[in-house]
C-alpha cells in the first residue's frame, strides 16, 4: 500500500521583522523556515504505520508544493524515513491559495493512487485548515477531519478512527478506504531524523513536476487558480493599557473620564 504525505515549509517570525514592499508578504529575511508541524505529526503517523506492518510493503511518500527552497522540507521527510519525496513546482504555481495547492497534490494522487493521504489539521503560518478537505473534495474520497487516533491494517477495506470535537467530547467513526484523513497535533509524538538518515537523505533524488505534467493548466494553479487572494497584509495598531492608582474615589473618577474619552473618539 502507499501513503501520501503532503507537507508545508512554514516560515516562522523574528521577534522583529518587515513586510514586503507589496504588503502581500513578510520580507522572506525575516524568516527562518521549518515543517509545518502538524505535518510532522502525519508523516511520524503514516512511518508508524508502515513500521507496525514490516511484513508488508508499504510505500510512504512526501509531497510539497514549493520551489527549490522547499526541498528542505523533503529532505527532512526522507531523513526521518520516507521512502521517496516529490516537489511541484514552476513558476505559474507563484501565489498559489489553498485549492490551487489541493488540485495539485490531488492530481498527483491520482498518479500514485495511495490508499492513504494524510494531511495536516492546518499549516501554522496561514491556519487555512482547507487543503487537506480540498484534496478529499477533488478525489472524490471519504475524508474525516482532526483524527487523534487511527486504527488500520493494509489491504482492509476501513479504518477505525477517532476525532476531536468541541467541549472536549471524541467522536469514533469507521472510514472506507481509499480516505483522506487530517491528523491532529499529539496524535503521536514525532521522531527527530538521525545524523545517518540526515547524511543519506542529502544524496537521494526528489521527483520533480510542473503542472503540465500533472495536466493542469496555468489557470488551474498558483494566484489564477485559487479562490482567495491575499489583498495586504499589515500589522494591527496595538492597544494601550493603564494602570489605575489612588483612592477608590480618584481610581472612580478616571475610570469615568477614560469612558468620556472613548465615548468621545467613538463619536
Amino acid at each position: 500500500m502507499k501513503i501520501l504525505v503532503p507537507v508545508k515549509q512554514v516560515a516562522t517570525l523574528d521577534e522583529e521583522f518587515e513586510l514586503r514592499d507589496d504588503e502581500l508578504d513578510v520580507d522572506h529575511d525575516f524568516c527562518e523556515y521549518d515543517i509545518n508541524e502538524w505535518d510532522d505529526y502525519s508523516l511520524e503517523e503514516a512511518l508508524r504505520l508502515k513500521e507496525a506492518n514490516e511484513g508488508q510493503e508499504v510505500e510512504v511518500v512526501a509531497v510539497t508544493v514549493g520551489d527549490e527552497e522547499a526541498e528542505d522540507v523533503l529532505r527532512t521527510c526522507m531523513a526521518k524515513g520516507a521512502d521517496r519525496a516529490v516537489r511541484i513546482w514552476d513558476e505559474s504555481m507563484e501565489g498559489a491559495g489553498p485549492i490551487a495547492v489541493a488540485r495539485a497534490v490531488a492530481k498527483l494522487a491520482e498518479q500514485e493512487q495511495p490508499e492513504l493521504v494524510f494531511a495536516g489539521v492546518q499549516a501554522s503560518d496561514h491556519a487555512y485548515a482547507q487543503t487537506g478537505m480540498q484534496i478529499a473534495a477533488l478525489l472524490g474520497r471519504p475524508h474525516v477531519a482532526v483524527i487523534n487516533h487511527l486504527e488500520y491494517t493494509p489491504g482492509d477495506g476501513s479504518a477505525t478512527v477517532r476525532r476531536e470535537l468541541e467541549a472536549g467530547l471524541e467522536e469514533e467513526l469507521e472510514v472506507d478506504v481509499p480516505a483522506v484523513l487530517t491528523i491532529q497535533l499529539g496524535i503521536n509524538e514525532p521522531r527527530y531524523a538521525s545524523l545517518k538518515g540526515i547524511k543519506q537523505a542529502k544524496g537521494r533524488p526528489i521527483d520533480e513536476y510542473g503542472p503540465a505534467d500533472l495536466g493542469l493548466s496555468e489557470e488551474d494553479v498558483g494566484a489564477k487558480g485559487s479562490l482567495a487572494r491575499v489583498r495586504r497584509m499589515f500589522a494591527p495598531e496595538k492597544g494601550q493599557a493603564e494602570m489605575i492608582e489612588g483612592t477608590p474615589a480618584e481610581q472612580a473618577a478616571r475610570l469615568a473620564e477614560i469612558i468620556k474619552e472613548f465615548r468621545g473618539a467613538a463619536s
